[in-house]
């Protein structure tokens, strides 16, 4: 049993990264990585190949829109697609299965730490026990045990699973410090509150005080669980951000607050209607002349493609891995929505943000 105490830590840290526990669970933890590295390479490019070429023979061009329908027809029967999307799906699983193990078997020391953290600095915590959670952020996204909002620990989970994820090319938040440091600033040079739309544990909350250490910096997420776990990190971590439980649609912030707000991979979480309510929010929150960077799958300044090999995709990581917006979110207009409600919308960013091509800025008209 881990001992309880304040800041638990029993095999140290890697940088800003603290160590799993057990080498029994690093290694399996490792090894599914390098699992998932070949899952994403050779075998998902053997998987594209396969469906090229049954396209072909079915006189269907491969680059082609298709609809969804049309994609699974010609695609789901395969064994090589089949085992593909198997194995991506499992390896994500067992992550889980053994992260959820460790920290519930260990309940008592992991939450004192949190405990102990909730009402310390530097930095705030705003848990708010009378919200009402709506239905759709209930979901086991990502096949996560309990989702982001019923298990005390999904923060935790959260947290070593997308460093699974990312290959272990996120251990050190390098991704969301790329992100922080991408953003564009207001034509005015004005920064001096920024928020983190659907903060998750805070990574790039975090990165975003890092970049920009003279502001006041906040993150705000239905996932009481997940901000509490990014609380305690900035706690360990000295870094001075504040954290408010609760919706990007209902923010609660008053009129014309911040200079810039960001989101990262928020709008596909949430269904159509709530995105569309999270902006209007976000037109009404931030200043004029301030600026909103969402950056999300199909923001880089391209349209979802419709192929059908990406179509299934799409379809395998609604159904399979719990992405239950996936769908809804593909066929929103986000730049066209943002246009409606007087932004100025440009595609700008740092090229290697996701997709590689800078990402959506928009800038509320004064």
């Amino acid at each position: 049993m881990l001992p309880k105490g304040s800041d638990v830590e029993p095999r140290g840290a890697v940088g800003i990264l603290e160590r799993l526990p057990t080498l029994d669970l690093e290694a399996n933890e490792e090894f599914l990585a390098s699992f998932r590295v070949w899952v994403n390479g050779p075998l998902s490019r053997a998987a594209v190949a396969r469906a090229n070429g049954i396209l072909k023979d079915k006189g269907i061009d491969p680059k082609s829109a298709v609809s969804t329908r049309t994609a699974l027809d010609a695609l789901t029967a395969d064994p090589v697609i089949a085992v593909r999307n198997h194995t991506w799906s499992r390896c994500q699983h067992l992550t889980w299965q053994n992260l959820h193990r460790e920290f519930h078997a260990n309940y008592t020391g992991y939450m004192a730490e949190m405990e102990a953290a909730d009402n310390r600095g530097p930095g705030t915590l705003e848990i708010n026990p009378t919200i009402v959670t709506p239905d759709y952020a209930k979901h086991e996204f990502h096949t996560q045990p309990g989702g982001y909002v019923g298990d005390p620990f999904a923060g935790h989970l959260y947290h070593y699973l997308t460093n699974n994820f990312n290959e272990g090319r996120n251990n050190q938040d390098e991704q969301h410090t790329r992100l922080a440091m991408s953003l564009p600033t207001p034509a005015d040079g004005q920064v001096k509150r920024i928020l983190d739309l659907g903060c998750g544990i805070g990574r790039q909350t975090l990165a975003l005080k890092r970049r920009f250490p003279d502001a006041e910096i906040w993150g705000i997420d239905i996932a009481a669980p997940k901000i509490r776990y990014g609380h305690m990190r900035a706690v360990d971590l000295g870094v001075e951000v504040h954290f408010r439980h609760g919706l990007a649609e209902d923010s609660k912030f008053p009129d014309n607050h911040f200079d810039m707000i960001a989101s990262y991979l928020l709008h596909h979480e949430i269904p159509a209607s709530a995105t569309l309510a999270a902006i209007k929010e976000v037109h009404r929150i931030l200043r004029p002349g301030g600026l909103y960077y969402p950056v999300d799958f199909y923001t880089a300044g391209r349209t979802p493609p419709s192929d059908a090999y990406s179509r299934l995709r799409d379809w395998v990581s609604h159904r399979w891995v719990h992405e239950p917006w996936m769908l809804e979110y593909r066929e929103v207009d986000l730049p066209a929505e943002l246009t409606k409600l007087g932004f100025d919308v440009a595609h700008k960013g740092a090229p290697g943000t996701m997709g590689g091509q800078g990402n959506l800025t928009a800038v509320k008209k004064a």
